[in-house]
């Protein structure tokens, strides 16, 4: 049997090909430090877990959910907008349930593109957001992210060919992979780029929750007129270590969220209302077990750029999410540092190349195993004497 042409098109699946090398490894009986995974490592928080629980029993929950998810959960995102953001979101208008926002990632495009239509793709970025350019059968051009630049596109270096093509613009701060944040007054920037080129920007807020250095991470949605071109997607993977219980929402411009209902509606019958039921508590809920997360991962953070310092190894910290962007040694590709690592100190990493082509140069490494483990790592790395 051969693969629809729409199959044999899709990328393949990097963090896909990454697991299988790391289990290879650890089926040799090696010690392997795992850096390379973006999965939360801790446990739900037991009063979300208690919700799901108590949901479960209830037999209204074992029915097929609303299509366009439960009102509670719709309620819950408008709450927490206000809340977090003081941004106001109309529940029953602009928000859409999604199961996990990978999938409004890559459904995003078919929802709102034709074929041939132009996407303007952050480099590097998740490599997911490439499934939905070869579901979508459209074009792609990409932004470069620079450290010169704080890892921020320069919309002034995109010619004016590209910028009158393009429809539909992704952005992902605390960003994935490099670490870096957006202020305010870019994403005021980005609102006045897209007006003035009639495109839709999609902001994927994954790391919204973790911030460092007292710097709580902006909402694409707080910048005046951002409702006007487009929407932000959150996920509870990471806020709310939920990344296997598949539940997120996107919020915003009404007409972009009926899209992505309407797409939904034909793919997809929402969610176990059980675990809606649980990700509107997890919202609306003490967010006390969010900020001694966030407070974990900055320990981390600091622990691994403290090591990495010490043995030489000119490293910048990330100002958000839970990766840190690290340079290669000279003399190495980003792959050739990444297979040394994973061959001689038993560590895995995140080659940067499979970011996007402005990701060699660099390994993504996960803060997302104790810091006694990182610092492992770290001595593991001394050992080869590279710096």
């Amino acid at each position: 049997m051969k693969f629809s042409k729409k199959l044999q098109q899709l990328p393949p699946q990097f963090f896909a090909t990454l697991v299988q090398k790391v289990n290879a490894a650890l089926a040799e009986g090696r010690d392997i430090i795992n850096l390379g995974q973006g999965n939360p490592d801790q446990p739900t928080p037991s009063h979300i877990v208690t919700a799901l629980q108590e949901a479960a029993t209830n037999p209204q929950h074992h029915k097929y959910p609303p299509f366009r998810g439960i009102p509670e959960l719709r309620q819950a995102a408008a709450d927490f907008y206000k809340r977090e953001y003081n941004v106001e979101i109309d529940p029953q208008t602009e928000v859409a349930v999604l199961g996990g926002t990978k999938i409004g990632l890559v459904e995003l495009p078919l929802a709102v593109l034709s074929a041939g239509d132009t996407i303007l793709l952050p480099d590097p970025g998740y490599p997911d957001y490439l499934s939905g350019v070869a579901l979508a059968d459209v074009h792609l051009e990409t932004m470069p992210l620079l450290a010169e630049n704080d890892f921020l596109p320069n919309y002034s270096a995109l010619t004016e060919d590209v910028k009158e093509r393009a429809k539909l613009l992704y952005l992902n701060y605390p960003n994935n992979p490099t670490g870096g944040t957006a202020t305010l007054e870019f994403f005021e920037e980005t609102v006045r780029f897209a007006k003035e080129h009639q495109i839709i920007v999609a902001h994927d807020f994954a790391y919204g929750a973790i911030g460092f250095d007292g710097q709580k991470p902006v909402s694409f949605l707080q910048a005046e007129g951002a409702k006007d071109v487009g929407i932000e997607m959150y996920t509870l993977s990471k806020t709310y270590n939920m990344a296997g219980w598949r539940i997120g929402f996107a919020v915003g411009n009404a007409q972009i969220i009926e899209a992505i209902n309407l797409i939904q509606d034909h793919l997809f019958c929402s969610q176990f209302p059980a675990v809606q039921q649980a990700a509107a508590v997890a919202l609306t809920s003490s967010q006390q077990c969010t900020e001694e997360l966030r407070e974990t991962y900055e320990r981390r953070r600091n622990v691994l750029i403290e090591e990495a310092k010490r043995i030489g190894w000119q490293v910048t910290a990330p100002k958000g999410s839970f990766f840190a962007w690290l340079p290669v040694p000279i003399g190495y590709t980003s792959e050739q540092f990444t297979a040394l690592l994973l061959e001689k100190a038993d560590i895995a990493v995140a080659s940067g190349n499979g970011f996007g082509q402005h990701g060699e140069g660099y390994i993504r490494v996960g803060l997302l195993v104790s810091e006694e483990r990182l610092r492992e790592a770290i001595q593991r790395i001394e050992k080869l004497q590279l710096f």
